[in-house]
């Protein structure tokens, strides 16, 4: 009898451990597939009172309303910004948790500069479909797919750039040099260097517990639930694989995702390439606190590293 008991004992022990175990990686896992989106109508008022969204403006702007077949199967929320007779256009990837109204300030920045923009929702944001949030690794394709689709409306030699802000920047830096080097110039502003790392930030930050446990927990959950490895979102190595040019740029005082992964990826990236490092800004905030600078570093960049856009320039002068 007693050994039964024990025998018994053990199975309940195991079975408790393995509802543990579960339960911890569902968690985590929650945490990273549907983290919590800022809410669209919130985003909006945000963007009009810091006067980085002028409704006027954009009522008043040539526009083409965008759905895009994703190759993972749903749709894209887009808009083709055409304020400028030309087809020169930066796409433009907002950060994870945002929305395509948080990339009107930089489509008007692009404005100044002689381009159009198109702007989109990530899967799972705005008005996009999807299910979940995968932070380059899905997104890679469907910026492959929005790419195709504005090679098609301004053809093979309009000038094509991407910019991307945060999850943005990972999925531009992970199309470029994993999918297809097909745009002129890229624009990186606080991108991660390496999704195990940033996870391992984020879960010692929320989990009282050492990531070399958590983290492989929920990179086994990851596999099971959403059909990839967080190993697989590697920015760094994708870098090495970029032949265009490729402007960096970050904030010193981001706590979130630090300027030391963006000076990472600048000494993997070949030639040709551009850094630069804000004094002021928190994540994703170095456009809103130095506008002026910001726009002068685009600006020198695109004369100095995109050779068909300084010709242009300079032929219209």
């Amino acid at each position: 009898m007693k050994k039964r008991t024990l025998v018994l004992s053990g199975s309940i022990v195991t079975t408790l451990l393995a509802a543990a175990t579960t339960v911890t990686g569902v968690f985590m896992t929650n945490r990273i597939m549907y983290i919590k989106k800022k809410d669209d109508a919130f985003i909006r008022e945000r963007e009009i009172t810091a006067k980085r969204f002028d409704e006027a403006w954009y009522d008043g702007c040539s526009k083409e309303i965008l759905t895009i077949n994703s190759p993972n199967g749903y749709t894209i929320s887009g808009i083709f910004l055409k304020p400028l007779e030309t087809n020169n256009t930066v796409i433009i990837c907002h950060g994870v948790t945002e929305n395509k109204i948080n990339s009107m300030r930089y489509a008007r920045m692009f404005e100044r500069l002689g381009f159009n923009a198109v702007v989109y929702d990530h899967r799972r944001h705005g008005e996009s479909q999807g299910k979940t949030t995968s932070y380059g690794h899905y997104e890679k394709f469907d910026l492959q797919a929005v790419v195709d689709k504005v090679r098609e409306l301004t053809g093979e030699d309009a000038l094509l750039g991407i910019h991307g802000e945060s999850m943005g920047a990972a999925t531009t830096l992970l199309y470029a040099g994993t999918l297809a080097d097909n745009a002129d110039f890229y624009i990186s502003d606080c991108a991660f260097s390496n999704f195990p790392q940033l996870l391992k930030r984020i879960f010692e930050s929320v989990v009282p517990i050492d990531a070399k446990y958590t983290l492989p927990f929920a990179d086994f959950f990851m596999r099971i639930r959403d059909g990839y490895s967080v190993k697989e979102i590697m920015p760094i190595d994708a870098v090495k694989q970029i032949e265009r040019p490729v402007l960096f740029i970050h904030s010193e005082p981001d706590d979130f995702i630090p300027s030391s992964m963006t000076k990472e990826l600048f000494e993997q990236k070949p030639e040709p390439k551009m850094m630069k490092i804000f004094d002021k800004g928190e994540h994703a905030k170095s456009f809103n606190e130095n506008p002026g600078d910001y726009e002068q570093t685009v600006a020198k960049f695109l004369h100095d590293y995109v050779p068909a856009y300084r010709n242009e320039t300079e032929t219209l002068l």
